[in-house]
């Protein structure tokens, strides 16, 4: 990155007489950079590397340890969400489809069974699935485009179906019992008004367990990764009142006015989670519907707080004016 007007960090890809040995990290000129290190692929800017271009040292890295098994859970999405990605599109590929592709086929070429954490953020309700209607399948073909994360993801989700070694499992808004920043129910308990749709979600409680009782197993293919049913947004909230925050508040508004305080669309779909239920019978693995999963999950955080001696100082905090 630019550490000053003149100046960026660069990884070298050979041994340059005076300025450093192949894969050392330095700080060059702007032009030299430009005009000689980049012209002979000589050098990236270290962000680049950080994001696309370390599969020389993933080989490298998969060859020393020989592991039977990669779970992958990188993604970007963005700061302070995936708003940010409409920005900086090259980065969002760099990592949503060709990072996340060089592992899954760096595994493939070693035999190596690779799990790997998506989105099933890559569909709409249209005239073919509507709400309370029919839910999109593992085969249907991602139709949501208005967000650049989503497509950068309905991408990779399309290609990984070519692999065998692969487990691809799409996870919807997802949960966890400790309210941490990134949880969807953290989210949407800061804003002043929320969208109130039917979504199908992951509560992580439930499903890490099963996804590493699948990676153990080697299921492959791909999987609509939530609990079963879907929940809306006052639903979840009404879970988290009763469980956590007797004294929450929230208001609602349609997508339409959403549509004005955020610069990339949202997502909203109903995935069949039918697959994944027979293949958790098949493990021997719990898979409860998003209600009773909810609820306990906002239960566990309300105790987890208190157990911290964080409540109610650890609970989500309102963004300032609007959904900013």
């Amino acid at each position: 990155r630019m550490r000053r007007a003149d100046k960026m960090q660069v990884l070298l890809k050979g041994d340059i007489e005076g300025v450093g040995k192949a894969n050392q990290v330095v700080q060059v000129n702007v032009g030299y950079f430009n005009n000689f290190l980049r012209p002979k692929a000589l050098g990236v800017v270290i962000s680049d590397e950080e994001v696309a271009v370390k599969l020389e040292k993933e080989q490298e890295e998969l060859d020393r340890i020989k592991p039977t098994h990669v779970i992958v859970a990188a993604g970007l999405t963005g700061r302070p969400n995936v708003d940010w990605c409409e920005t900086h599109k090259e980065e969002t590929i760099r990592v949503n489809t060709i990072g996340t592709l060089n592992i899954a086929d760096t595994c493939s070429q070693r035999g190596i069974h690779c799990m790997i954490f998506a989105t099933g953020c890559i569909y709409e309700y249209d005239a073919n699935h509507t709400i309370g209607g029919v839910p999109f399948t593992e085969d249907d073909e991602p139709n949501f485009k208005a967000s650049f994360y989503s497509h950068t993801k309905g991408m990779l989700d399309t290609l990984l179906k070519c692999y065998s070694n692969v487990l691809t499992l799409r996870v919807r808004m997802p949960i966890s019992d400790d309210l941490c920043s990134r949880s969807f129910v953290t989210k949407i308990a800061s804003y002043h008004k929320v969208v109130d749709i039917p979504n199908s979600m992951t509560v992580l409680t439930d499903l890490i367990p099963l996804s590493l009782a699948m990676s153990a197993a080697k299921v492959t293919g791909t999987f609509n990764f939530c609990n079963p049913k879907p929940i809306s947004h006052n639903q979840v909230l009404e879970s988290y009142k009763k469980h956590v925050d007797p004294n929450f508040t929230w208001d609602n508004f349609s997508v339409e006015e959403q549509a004005k305080v955020i610069a990339a669309g949202r997502s909203n779909n109903t995935l069949d989670t039918s697959k994944l239920e027979r293949a958790a019978k098949d493990l021997g693995m719990p898979l409860p519907d998003i209600f009773g999963a909810l609820d306990c999950a906002m239960a566990g955080a309300r105790k987890n707080l208190e157990a911290a001696g964080q409540y109610p100082a650890g609970l989500p905090k309102k963004l300032g004016p609007g959904n900013k």
